[in-house]
């Protein structure tokens, strides 16, 4: 049976859960973005088992966001392996270190914001390059 793909223009965000502190926040920031509509949450580990629907959906996604807790970047890395270059999100990047990192409310919200304001600073960077190129 095939999985059925769902790309075509949707922005896919993975995360990579991993056994650790900052896993489970990674985990936890991905549900809140797709929830709150930024993306769509999808199956990592279907993408890793090359389950033909999955691997679809990321290649024909308008864009694929991987979140990670570590900088080991599994989340990058699998859809890296499928040949995607996704806007990669690595938590001990940002600060956040594993072991040491509580999984709270607080906590969440701010590593949302992180990724909302890089998001559009890159976003206002891009349309002022095209403006200077007129």
């Amino acid at each position: 049976m095939q999985e059925k793909c769902c790309g075509n223009g949707t922005k896919l965000i993975y995360a990579c859960s991993g056994a650790s502190d900052v896993g489970k926040l990674s985990d936890e920031v991905s549900r809140r973005l797709a929830k709150n509509n930024y993306g769509k949450m999808t199956c990592l580990a279907a993408v890793g088992a090359h389950l033909s629907g999955f691997v679809e959906s990321a290649k024909g996604a308008k864009e694929n966001i991987s979140i990670d807790g570590c900088s080991i970047a599994c989340s990058r890395k699998v859809l890296e392996h499928i040949g995607i270059n996704p806007k990669s999100y690595i938590l001990t990047d940002m600060g956040y270190e594993k072991g040491k990192t509580s999984v709270s409310d607080k906590i969440i919200k701010e590593v949302i914001n992180k990724v909302l304001v890089e998001k559009s600073n890159k976003v206002i960077k891009k349309n002022n390059n095209k403006k200077n190129k007129c």
